[in-house]
């Protein structure tokens, strides 16, 4: 019922059809058969989004376990290489802003297309126009994503200054629940929000809430990503905010206590499996990691079946790794042939052998073949020859034990109850003005 009342009143929101297939390249043709299938079950998924995950057999497990969003890194061929490490990990798209989808209805497959393998799969959209939001969540419809995501939380200043958008949305909860109710009338699959803690001096665990409490009462949305940080917008960079504010795990913790109607994703300062498997078992309903999972992706990735999901390893080396990863290179250099960049397409591999006694001689190797190799078979057949065959051809085999501690004092940090018939203190009178601006 939430989502039909939402439906109806985002129905008035003007969306420009065009022909679709007309402005789509023929990789595009190739989902379009999925596409149709996955929007018979779309009210369903709506309204329990992973109600399918949970049933024996199906399709997608739930998101217990997912890799972040990170711009310049969780491309194509990153998503490529991931999904061949673990089959179960969702894995979420570099932020696209919704005015790029919009304007670039001629070329989406540059920014939208993604092979089959590689659900589940989450699209982030960066955005603060209403109006744009819901046309991007109408055109993305045809790549069949698994769940739209909406950026409340980057803290750049192209983001959240110059673009009014990303965490600079948590001051205004309200635009947030219009702006997830219009993707969510658009589009066939649930929409999530990723956000922080908080932003600024508004970073009380009560202003969380009332941020939380706002967007899920206005809107459809019932998963939330909290990066256990809040966000500075002045005088830091992005990669500073995802060190100097401190991690504030037990107001992640707080919310699943406070809210137990909708789910919570922990995400920030988790860099290892061990990690993940401490936050679960303190509670967590998932946890997402970002740069552990891209700088080692062998160990990280690669027990996350195993030992988040209780599936069995997939018993395959690093070899047959590359070897399947060639085969992807082949087919986009076989479409693309002498514009595509193969440096772009070893990036994702440069983390494969992280600790291992050869990583630093590979990586240099590695430099220095990029100058030339046209291919990655040349790639390959040249730098590998650094790499130990032990280290090539063996497989993981046990989960790595845990003696994590960092969550085992949260308990006593977790601030007092919510009361949610407490006047909302995020906003304030000068809130229209900010309103106003982000529209």
């Amino acid at each position: 019922m939430k989502t039909a009342k939402y439906t109806l009143l985002y129905a008035s929101i003007p969306i420009h059809h065009g022909n679709i297939t007309q402005c789509q390249k023929p990789l595009s043709m190739l989902f379009g058969a999925f596409s149709q299938f996955r929007r018979v079950h779309s009210l369903q998924q709506k309204q329990d989004p992973y109600a399918e995950a949970r049933l024996d057999g199906g399709k997608n497990r739930p998101p217990w376990f997912s890799v972040a969003p990170m711009m310049d890194w969780t491309d194509n061929h990153y998503r490529t290489l991931a999904r061949l490490i673990s089959k179960h990990a969702w894995l979420y798209t570099e932020m696209v802003v919704s005015e790029t989808i919009v304007h670039q209805k001629e070329n989406l497959d540059r920014f939208l297309a993604f092979s089959p393998e590689q659900h589940p799969i989450v699209l982030q959209i960066g955005g603060s126009n209403l109006e744009n939001l819901a046309k991007a969540a109408e055109l993305a419809n045809f790549y069949s994503y698994d769940e739209i995501n909406l950026n409340c939380g980057c803290p750049s200043k192209k983001v959240a200054g110059h673009g009014c958008f990303g965490a600079r949305l948590m001051f205004n909860p309200k635009l947030v629940g219009d702006a997830v109710s219009a993707i969510a009338a658009n589009s066939d699959v649930p929409v999530s929000v990723k956000c922080r803690i908080g932003v600024d001096d508004r970073d009380s665990y009560n202003e969380l809430c009332d941020f939380i409490s706002t967007v899920a009462s206005q809107s459809p949305a019932n998963h939330f990503i909290i990066h256990a940080r809040k966000a500075l917008l002045s005088g830091l960079s992005p990669a500073e905010n995802r060190k100097v504010p401190p991690l504030k795990y037990e107001y992640y913790f707080a919310l699943q206590r406070d809210f137990p109607e909708l789910q919570f994703t922990l995400n920030g300062g988790i860099t290892s499996i061990n990690q993940v498997d401490a936050a679960i078992k303190q509670g967590a309903y998932g946890v997402m990691v970002g740069r552990a999972a891209y700088n080692n992706p062998w160990y990280t990735l690669g027990h996350v079946d195993s030992a988040i999901y209780g599936v069995p390893y997939h018993r395959k080396s690093r070899r047959q790794i590359l070897e399947q990863y060639q085969d992807y290179t082949d087919s986009i250099i076989g479409k693309c042939g002498s514009r595509t960049n193969v440096r772009q397409l070893v990036k994702p591999l440069l983390h494969l052998f992280h600790s291992e006694p050869a990583n630093s001689q590979w990586k240099r190797m590695a430099d220095a073949s990029l100058r030339h190799c046209k291919t990655m078979k040349s790639f390959l057949d040249e730098t590998l020859r650094t790499i130990p065959d032990y280290v090539l051809d063996s497989t993981l085999v046990n989960t790595p034990s845990s003696h994590e501690e960092q969550f085992t004092d949260v308990d006593s940090l977790i601030p007092p109850p919510y009361s949610r018939s407490q006047k909302l203190t995020y906003f304030s009178e000068d809130q229209g003005a900010l309103s106003g601006s982000l529209l």
